[in-house]
């Protein structure tokens, strides 16, 4: 499982590894976990195009329509997981 980090202004460094990637409407989101392995937090991130192109700039989805349709399609995708 590939491990990333993330820099939050609230936390600091935070790394986080990928359950899955989808591009949908031309948007990239990541399914990530805070745990490589065993019951974990998850967490849908969405890219967002950043001012300079050095770094990805990844977002918490919070919209809930948004949230529950990406969702999905991460259920489809790892039909092996629970998604809840």
């Amino acid at each position: 499982m590939e491990k990333i980090s993330f820099c939050s202004p609230e936390e600091g460094t935070v790394d986080l590894y990928v359950l899955e990637q989808t591009t949908i409407g031309g948007v990239n989101y990541i399914l990530v976990t805070d745990t490589e392995e065993g019951d974990g937090e998850a967490f849908i991130l969405k890219e967002n195009p950043s001012s300079d192109d050095s770094e990805n700039v990844y977002d918490i989805v919070e919209d809930d329509e948004e949230l529950q349709a990406v969702g999905q399609v991460f259920g489809s995708l790892l039909e092996d997981v629970d998604l809840e």
